[in-house]
């Protein structure tokens, strides 16, 4: 198996302090790698990574008809909790006859500082519409009501984890070795760096002359039509999809980081060994370039490959860059 190689230093003064390592992978439309760092074959928790292929059952049962493209947006986002994130999942239950109970994903406190200030100015507590996986999870209940499963759908035998673990490991090409929790209580299937990329070259491939294919399209095209939704304000996959023409980025936790090329019919996966999310921003800015469909110079690309570290004066006192040699 081969290790880790270094993809993003911190540098403090004339010195690196930190280095992450990390794999990396782009993968063609007919399924083989194109370019590999570290080991492809690496077997990964994808995590909010791989939404819109949790998203594709919804859409290839016909359960997301009468949906647009913001819910499918919101279906595929990680967002901040900010008012117009939540307002539009609250919307989307009510119009289910759903309410913030009926969700599963648990709450936290939004990371949009705005919506974070009005609920401390008011002394509320965070609710369940605050998740960053709420829209997801808006879709697994209008995917489940399209099945007519039970209220606990998060459960990994009830009929639509069952429908989004055969979608996972069709377009991954591989049988998932298990499953771990995600944050928001959903299952979240394990594959190889190579099957996620995999995964995300079908998406940048896909064609109207088959249902996988429209579904593919229809979440490909609403991620890029609001990359505010996916995930908000001043955070890397709303900035780089802004910065690109056509590309898809989708981050998640621990380092992970996919990109949906569709004019270069590319799908690119990384993962960064120690689960920093500095390092896999950093890194896949760094791919991106490299692959010609993000400018360097672009101040979204900037703020990921010279990423300043600013200490509590205000003071840039460090900075990330792409590691030496990195992407090459």
């Amino acid at each position: 198996m081969a290790q880790p190689v270094a993809m993003a230093t911190l540098w403090r003064g004339k010195m690196p302090e930190s280095q992450h390592l990390g794999h990396a992978v782009v993968v063609g439309a007919d399924g083989g790698i194109v370019q590999a760092w570290g080991d492809p074959g690496a077997v990964i928790y994808p995590r909010s990574s791989c939404k819109m292929v949790q998203a594709l059952p919804l859409v290839e049962s016909g359960g997301a008809d009468a949906l647009g493209t913001e819910h499918l947006a919101l279906a595929c986002a990680s967002h901040q909790g900010a008012a117009i994130h939540t307002e539009r999942v609250a919307r989307w239950l009510a119009d289910l006859g759903l309410g913030e109970s009926d969700l599963r994903c648990g709450a936290h406190p939004p990371t949009d500082l705005p919506a974070r200030d009005a609920l401390i100015r008011s002394d509320a507590a965070p609710c369940q519409l605050h998740n960053n996986c709420s829209g997801k999870h808006s879709g697994f209940l209008t995917l489940n009501r399209h099945l007519g499963g039970g209220s606990e759908y998060i459960d990994i035998d009830h009929p639509v984890q069952k429908t989004v673990k055969a979608a996972f490991e069709e377009v991954t090409g591989e049988t998932s070795p298990g499953y771990g929790i995600d944050g928001c209580s959903a299952p979240n299937h394990a594959t190889s760096l190579a099957g996620l990329g995999r995964a995300m070259a079908a998406f940048a491939a896909a064609g109207e002359g088959s249902v996988r294919g429209r579904a593919m399209l229809r979440l490909r095209e609403a991620m890029l039509t609001h990359p505010d939704l996916v995930a908000g304000e001043g955070r890397a996959c709303t900035e780089l999809m802004r910065a690109m023409d056509g590309v898809v980025v989708k981050t998640g936790a621990e380092g992970v980081f996919v990109a949906i090329l569709p004019e270069q019919r590319l799908g690119v996966a990384l993962k960064i060994a120690d689960g920093a999310t500095r390092a896999s921003e950093c890194a896949m800015a760094s791919i991106l370039t490299s692959l010609g469909v993000l400018d360097p110079a672009h101040p979204a690309a900037l703020r990921r490959m010279a990423a300043p570290q600013v200490n509590c004066r205000g003071i840039e006192a460090a900075v990330v860059r792409p590691a030496e040699g990195f992407p090459g």
